[in-house]
């Protein structure tokens, strides 16, 4: 298995493999069952958002190593872009009538998360989940 995975995202039922790639590269690295489901979770909802915001995109999901080895997932497009990212990130905003938890929870689902999204240009999401020993 590569330390590398790039995963297309232009409909549903791309978000399949895209979870499963992320899932096994955990696993493959130690992560524990739970950590593992969270990672696989957060790259399924940022894929989603993919397909309902953008259309299409990728979903890169790398091995890190940073004194533990972690997972890094990018996941960008090149759609509209998000107008008010601070707005996006805060717990019950929705524009499209959902729960609004997509990006909070995908936040407080890894470690490390951080958005560019810039109008008319796109939007990357970059998140890690670094394992934890014990």
């Amino acid at each position: 298995m590569a330390d590398e995975v790039v995963v297309e995202i232009a409909s549903d039922a791309d978000l399949v493999p895209a979870r499963a790639e992320a899932r096994a590269l955990a696993l493959r690295l130690g992560f524990s069952q739970t950590d593992a489901t969270l990672i696989a979770t957060a790259v399924s909802e940022i894929s989603r958002n993919i397909v309902r915001f953008a259309g299409n995109g990728e979903v890169i999901i790398n091995l890190v190593e940073d004194g533990s080895p972690g997972v890094t997932i990018v996941a960008r497009d090149t759609g509209p872009g998000i107008p008010d990212v601070g707005a996006a990130l805060a717990d019950g905003f929705s524009t499209c009538q959902g729960l609004g938890l997509g990006l909070p929870g995908v936040r407080r689902l890894m470690d490390d998360f951080s958005i560019v999204s810039e109008l008319g240009r796109g939007t990357t999401v970059t998140m890690t989940k670094w394992r934890r020993e014990g």
